[in-house]
């Protein structure tokens, strides 16, 4: 099993302890976040979305635009575009970056976030139009002659495009979700299930749930997983980083709860939901998590997870950065091969990633597919 690292690319610098500044798409930014990461040796960058940052597949194009190897992963909402426009699109762009484009799929499990982009649907049928939007996409790319379509959420007639994806394999398509219609979705579509980062115990259990979904329709999807590494020369060094940043995100949490006003909020770089706690699976599966303690297996660590209601992928690894590639390769003989990792200091991170991290990684997986029996 191949390993691959992706990163991660915005349009503007910001994270859990940096408050965004300068223009919200930041031209210059975006190409020099997407040079370092082809540079350091990152397969793919991934490019979030939310419903009210700026267009994920643009700011993808900009990253395209500079770079020559880089992948994108395109985070993409399905249900405000119409599938088939979404084929072309991001066929498209896959032409233009020579085969470089990958598609991770949000059903969204926020539902006030949804609502400010119109979506009033329910938790079972959004995953519903997302397994009926992906078989429409894939139809899209890999159809030869026009086709007809009549479903609960999409009705077409004579449906075709000129544009397929730029490599025969077709267009990569990345699916998050933990829950059951989240993996029921993925069993059909996905072909790389990406997951947070959990124990060693609780990502088996998960990735042996997809496993068996997936079987059931003869497929064999590849497995990612989320980590923010913190690493530092020494390991005492790295948990010390580790309470530092913990103790930056309380206090920045504190001062949010003192704003008056949403627009305040947004000015401070937090979202207004962060009022109330998630209740997609994912989320509740951290928060369970961060309820049993701060430390996991060897380096785990949940006190951003605990610090923010496990709202995103928020655990870490930490320690030096051979410890942390030794804990990743643990993930990897669980059968994870992609390996999503951002830092908290987006640019030093990716860097130290790049430069301590990564190789010492491909150098233990290589290492590892030599001693297999099978390679």
């Amino acid at each position: 099993m191949s390993v691959e690292f992706i990163g991660y690319v915005s349009a503007r610098e910001q994270s859990e302890t940096i408050s965004p500044s300068g223009p919200e798409v930041d031209t210059g930014y975006i190409a020099a976040t997407a040079l370092l990461h082809e540079r350091a040796g990152f397969d793919r960058a991934l490019v979030a979305f939310h419903s009210s940052s700026p267009e994920s597949l643009l700011i993808a194009q900009h990253a395209a635009s500079v770079t020559t190897q880089l992948g994108l992963l395109i985070a993409h909402r399905p249900g405000f575009t119409a599938p088939t426009l979404a084929a072309r699109q991001f066929a498209t762009l896959d032409h233009l970056s020579k085969g470089r484009v990958a598609v991770h799929v949000i059903t969204g499990g926020n539902d006030q976030e949804l609502k400010a982009d119109g979506d009033y649907l329910t938790k079972t049928e959004r995953y519903a139009r997302t397994a009926e939007y992906l078989e429409v996409l894939r139809r899209e790319w890999t159809s030869n002659k026009p086709f007809d379509h009549s479903g609960a959420h999409y009705h077409l007639e004579g449906a075709h495009s000129d544009v397929k994806p730029y490599r025969q394999e077709g267009i990569p398509i990345y699916f998050g979700g933990a829950s059951d219609e989240a993996i029921e979705v993925a069993a059909r579509q996905a072909d790389a299930y990406a997951l947070w980062g959990e124990t060693l115990e609780g990502t088996k259990e998960l990735i042996q749930r997809v496993r068996n979904a997936a079987a059931l329709h003869h497929r064999f999807p590849r497995f990612s997983i989320s980590f923010s590494p913190i690493i530092a020369e020494t390991e005492s060094q790295a948990w010390e980083r580790a309470a530092a940043i913990e103790e930056e995100i309380l206090k920045r949490q504190k001062q949010i709860d003192q704003l008056p006003t949403p627009s305040a909020l947004d000015t401070a770089g937090v979202s207004p939901e962060l009022k109330g706690l998630p209740t997609n699976e994912g989320s509740r599966r951290l928060q369970a998590l961060s309820a049993r303690g701060d430390r996991h297996d060897s380096r785990l660590w949940t006190g951003v997870t605990r610090a923010t209601g496990g709202r995103w992928n928020s655990t870490s690894l930490v320690g030096t950065a051979s410890q942390v590639a030794e804990s990743l390769l643990a993930y990897y003989r669980l059968g994870i091969g992609t390996f999503l990792i951002r830092g908290f200091d987006p640019l030093r991170d990716a860097q130290t990633y790049g430069h301590d991290l990564i190789p010492i990684v491909r150098e233990l997986v290589a290492k590892e597919k030599a001693h297999s029996p099978h390679g």
